[in-house]
């Protein structure tokens, strides 16, 4: 069911030619080990003067908009739907940062059915769910580490150190503390 989700909705951006990579939970099942999620997270190449356009693909891809989308998207940079057949969540990320653009360049296509769906790399997958922190984001970096040996480490490495002085975070220690315990 949630393949299925994906597969639409990577055809409707295609279709669009909107920039696009899964995150979150399912970029997860491809990089690491796999765990129950129902959400799908997709973060978009645009932003918010594009949010018409982000409006049409919602509807292509058979999705329902869970709020009022102009000031929620907004105030949030994000657009919650859900699939109208399945309930699936969908959670659009509009973000058109310098370190997006690059990571959207690293997505990496994986073939689901007869759709190429882009999911984020396992390196910038690592920083979001470094960055994030909770309990279960290190948990999934650990998973993403035991699975990927040939890491580009001194890029995770960089892209921390830039968010940490940006974020005034100890990213970098978060980083060594969990990729050591892997």
């Amino acid at each position: 069911m949630i393949s299925e989700v994906l597969e639409r909705v990577a055809g409707a951006l295609s279709a669009a030619r909107m920039p696009y990579m899964v995150i979150g939970g399912q970029a997860v099942l491809v990089h690491g080990e796999p765990r129950l999620t129902r959400a799908v997270d997709i973060t978009l190449g645009v932003s918010l003067d594009r949010l018409a356009d982000v409006l049409a693909v919602v509807r292509a891809a058979g999705l329902a908009p869970l709020v009022e989308p102009e000031p929620f998207v907004r105030e949030t940079m994000v657009l919650p739907c859900a699939d109208a057949g399945s309930g699936v969540r969908v959670d659009l990320v509009l973000s058109d940062s310098e370190y997006e653009r690059a990571a959207l360049e690293r997505a990496v296509t994986v073939q689901l059915g007869s759709t190429g769906v882009r999911f984020a790399a396992a390196e910038d997958l690592i920083v979001q769910r470094v960055v994030a922190g909770r309990p279960r984001d290190l948990e999934d970096v650990r998973s993403i580490v035991a699975r990927q040996p040939r890491l580009d480490r001194q890029r995770i490495k960089q892209t921390l150190r830039d968010f940490e002085a940006l974020l005034e975070a100890p990213l970098l220690q978060r980083w060594r503390e969990t990729s050591a315990s892997s």
